[in-house]
């Protein structure tokens, strides 16, 4: 791990299609914005923000997400993460992480992920 840092910062955004519904993923029955989506789009943020940073083979995988979905986005708006790096405990790192749209916004929390070494965690995963 080279350049990681506290403070380092990712953004991520995606438009509210029919395919990131509740109801097209199966988390809901409403045609608004899927928790499950919300969530992988924070990661994605969190993702962009280390990676830069990361030496080659390196990589994360996420090990933990705490958030609330606060409010509905119809589709057609477009959702903004962002993940900011807030702790370094050896391999593992905490972000603070929200979701906006143009209302304002639709969900926060924390999330964790977990440097790891690309080959070795694939070579493993075949054992």
């Amino acid at each position: 791990m080279t350049d990681l840092r506290i403070g380092l910062t990712g953004t991520a955004s995606e438009t509210v299609l029919y395919t990131n519904t509740a109801s097209a993923l199966g988390s809901g029955l409403l045609d608004v914005y899927a928790t499950p989506a919300m969530i992988a789009l924070l990661e994605k943020a969190a993702v962009l923000a280390i990676t830069p940073s990361l030496k080659a083979g390196e990589g994360s995988v996420g090990i933990k997400i705490n958030v609330t979905h606060e409010r509905a986005s119809l589709p057609g708006q477009t959702i903004i993460a962002t993940a900011d790096l807030i702790k370094i405990d050896g391999r593992k790192l905490t972000f603070k992480v929200t979701a906006v749209d143009e209302h304002g916004l639709i969900g926060q929390g924390e999330h964790e992920r977990f440097i790891i070494n690309d080959e070795k965690f694939l070579a493993n995963l075949k054992k």
